[in-house]
């Protein structure tokens, strides 16, 4: 039984292979087979061998063999003869002695060096001093003149077919110039018949015509009504295919995008260059925070600064840093500088994006998020990142409260496939009260992003009298924890083994 269904899983590319190997007692190569056997191309030869030996029918033995042939160099050799012996000649010609100076005018000047080397080596000549220096032939090298050397011999067996097997040893002289000769390996292979392999050639079987493949015309005109339909082994060995897909991190984004969709929040976007006034100052960071140096943000020179036209929030967002302004804040108690607000800056955070939206809109409601990249004068390493995307969301709504919030990303991280959430208090420049996200995973709880409610230093100077809820985190560090990945480097390595093994769900 397991025969006949070895026999009927057979193409008929198989079974010629088979007849043909029968037929030139149980081994060949596969050209042989191509000749003695009903088949008309060499890879129709080599696919149903292939498929044989995943039956265990056949085994395929490879040898690996290295042959030679001319180069560029070695051809002209072979036309003009080697720059030693074109020497030799000369030197025999001028009665046995010749002047370096007069070799130059045989052979090109770099062959000089090659000629002389392989002269001495060969023991064809000498080198002597006199009021110069000269070359004079040797017994040896008279002998030379009248047959071919070694080399010489090798030169025009190479050109007698375009490729030659040679011992290593009789061409390794060869190899040792530039561009005379060439190495090619070239793998043959012998195919032989198994012992299954005889036992199903033993069991017989016909080659008829079949259908293997099934098409729309082959069912509309019935012709599988009269013809064998060879069977299929779904055990069978098949290549895995990989489709275009979006990266891993496209497709989080897209994850996170409908998440919030779904939610009822719209999304908003940002430019990537700045003024410190939207991304510092209205923000309530103090001018003189550490993380404005130029050691943690990356200020532009083109431009180098960007005007501030709403002369009344400068004037506000001046007084909230001095004394607090209208707000119950005291500030931070220095002179406010517009000269520092104008510097140019590749931005920090989306949440730039977010005030200036509140500034657009002040009257609630409005939820709206954001996905972007943000930049930092970071050092790279298996955690940071000069550049990243980071992920903002805020809700402004009359008679919001913090309990919002802890419902609003619960809901959120339970959508991305977080059970356990927990929050623990934390503090944020602009946010007040403030908790950050931490989330159980691989049996230990990981910090995802902070959240709070902004501060009335940033939100009632652009005209916001009602709470915001706001929370933010990294993309990449959501990444490695849904990835499993232990370098955040890796997310942006082309490395196509894990980007085309990474499933999509």
């Amino acid at each position: 039984m397991q025969l006949e269904k070895i026999i009927n899983e057979l193409s008929q590319n198989e079974k010629k292979v088979l007849i043909a190997l029968e037929k030139l007692k149980d081994k060949a190569s596969p050209e042989t087979i191509l000749e003695k056997g009903d088949l008309d191309q060499l890879v129709e030869v080599m696919n149903a061998a292939s498929w044989l030996r995943s039956k265990k029918l056949v085994n395929i033995e490879e040898q690996v063999k290295t042959v030679y042939s001319l180069d560029a160099e070695g051809k002209r050799y072979l036309k003009e003869g080697l720059p030693e012996k074109r020497v030799l000649k000369f030197i025999n010609e001028k009665n046995g002695f010749a002047t370096l100076k007069d070799t130059a005018k045989v052979i090109d000047k770099n062959e000089i060096p090659i000629a002389i080397g392989w002269l001495k080596k060969n023991n064809w000549a000498q080198i002597k001093k006199d009021n110069e220096t000269f070359l004079e032939i040797t017994e040896d090298g008279k002998k030379a003149l009248n047959e071919d050397s070694g080399d010489e011999k090798i030169l025009k067996l190479l050109s007698e077919k375009d490729y030659v097997e040679i011992n290593i040893d009789e061409i390794k002289s060869l190899l040792s110039r530039k561009k005379v000769i060439k190495e090619k390996d070239i793998v043959s292979s012998t195919i032989s018949l198994t012992d299954l392999g005889k036992n199903i050639l033993d069991t017989g079987f016909e080659i008829k015509d079949e259908i293997s493949q099934l098409t729309s015309s082959i069912i509309k005109e019935e012709k599988w009504k009269n013809k064998f339909i060879r069977p299929y082994d779904i055990q069978a060995f098949a290549p895995a295919n990989f489709g275009g897909k979006p990266h891993p991190l496209v497709n989080l984004i897209s994850k996170i995008r409908q998440i919030f969709l779904e939610m009822g929040f719209q999304e908003i976007q940002g430019d990537f260059v700045e003024s410190c006034f939207w991304n510092m100052d209205v923000l309530f960071i103090p001018q003189d925070h550490p993380a404005r140096d130029m050691q943690d943000t990356l200020y532009c020179k083109n431009p180098e600064k960007i005007e501030i036209h709403d002369k009344r929030l400068i004037e506000e967002i001046a007084l909230v840093h001095k004394n607090g302004g209208n707000t119950s804040s005291s500030g931070w108690g220095y002179e406010f500088s517009d000269r520092e607000g104008q510097r140019a800056l590749l931005r920090t955070h989306t949440t730039v994006n977010t005030i200036r939206f509140l500034y657009k809109n002040p009257v609630p409601p409005s939820k709206v998020f954001s996905i972007g990249r943000v930049f930092r004068k970071e050092s790279i390493d298996a955690t940071h990142l000069p550049e990243f995307y980071q992920i903002e969301g805020i809700v402004h709504e009359e008679n919001t409260n913090f309990r919002q919030l802890i419902g609003v990303l619960k809901e959120f991280y339970k959508r991305m496939g977080f059970e356990k959430i927990r929050f623990r208090p934390g503090y944020f420049p602009y946010t007040e009260p403030s908790m950050e996200v931490e989330v159980f995973w691989n049996n230990k709880w990981m910090e995802l992003g902070g959240s709070g409610i902004f501060r009335p230093e940033v939100t009632e100077p652009v005209g916001v009298k009602n709470p915001v809820l706001a929370w933010g985190l990294g993309l990449e560090r959501l990444a490695m924890l849904k990835f499993n990945v232990k370098d955040i480097r890796s997310l942006y390595i082309s490395d196509l083994d894990w980007l085309r093994k990474k499933s999509l769900i």
